[in-house]
């Protein structure tokens, strides 16, 4: 009996790329037919546009295309979810890929071969450059991680992809894991497994454009470094030492001035050492209250996203 892979596809306002991907994707695996049953799994996040009808489309004259559409926009983590709950069920490998041809359908057949053959449990992509991608994202994304690395014992490769295969162990590990505010590259690391890193170049988007903006990837990236340290809420202690320290210095600086009696700077220090703390006090309660509001999100423990149709169902 063949062993089957299921690669999940998220897609949000992606109907002018569609055709084209199911296309380049259809012929990589048109020739593991041979050795692999194959379904693509296309998750649609409350797109806006024509996704959804061509999805149906697609999954209408191929019956492994199989779709799962959203309620509403849930984000690409949810999207992710929704396909490794489904997939986890029916397959022996379960990959990722975006639908935008920046990750490159040609690595499937090998990423496949060194989960299959070679006893990795995981083969995932990492690109060689950022070629093609706007400097001010390339930078912010560069020091994010090196910001999360420094603090979090989960190291994250600044290179690392979603575009991945793993075994059914793995996505059973990554699906174990229930917080409502997801980082998949975290959970990916964190979850560990012998993993096999592919090289490749970046590509631009065959079509459309990029949902990342530069707020969404701020927030991506706060969810990250949140979701994988404590070190934030250590700060307060270093922002109290470094206020005592400064309140220090002025009262120090103010007795001299005194003593001099040239200049009696006791009104401008004593304010900016209120301004100070006050600062310091303010970052230090905005900290907590992120956590605490991570807190209250998984209290809440709210579905992680509604399914409003799907063809996925088993007779």
């Amino acid at each position: 009996m063949k062993k089957t892979l299921a690669l999940i596809v998220p897609c949000y306002n992606e109907q002018e790329v569609l055709p084209l991907f199911y296309d380049e994707v259809g012929k990589v695996l048109k020739k593991l037919s041979l050795g692999f049953r194959t379904e693509l799994v296309f998750v649609n996040d409350g797109s806006a546009d024509e996704t959804l009808s061509i999805l149906k489309d697609l999954a209408a004259m191929d019956p492994d295309v199989k779709y799962i559409s959203f309620s509403r926009n849930f984000g690409k983590e949810a999207a992710m979810l929704a396909g490794m709950e489904y997939a986890v069920k029916n397959a022996d490998y379960i990959g990722i890929i975006d639908a935008d041809l920046q990750h490159s359908p040609e690595l499937i057949t090998e990423m496949l071969y060194y989960v299959d053959r070679e006893g990795y449990d995981v083969a995932a992509a990492r690109r060689e450059d950022r070629e093609g991608e706007a400097k001010l994202k390339s930078a912010l994304s560069g020091a994010f991680y090196k910001v999360i690395n420094r603090v979090s014992d989960t190291k994250i490769s600044d290179s690392a992809q979603d575009f991945r295969i793993m075994k059914r162990k793995v996505v059973e590990a990554v699906l174990s894991m229930p917080e409502n505010i997801r980082f998949s590259k975290g959970i990916f690391s964190w979850v560990g497994f012998n993993v096999k890193w592919i090289s490749h170049e970046n590509r631009e988007r065959a079509a459309g454009e990029t949902k990342w903006s530069i707020r969404k990837l701020f927030r991506y990236a706060l969810d990250g470094i949140l979701g994988y340290t404590n070190a934030p809420l250590r700060l307060s202690f270093l922002f109290s030492a470094v206020c005592g320290a400064l309140t220090l210095i002025a009262l120090i600086y103010a007795l001299v001035r005194a003593i001099i009696g040239s200049y009696n700077p006791v009104i401008p220090l004593l304010l900016a050492a209120v301004f100070g703390v006050g600062a310091a006090l303010l970052l230090s309660l905005g900290i907590l209250g992120e956590y605490l509001a991570r807190v209250y999100t998984e209290a809440k423990d709210r579905p992680k996203f509604i399914v409003s149709e799907t063809n996925t169902e088993k007779e």
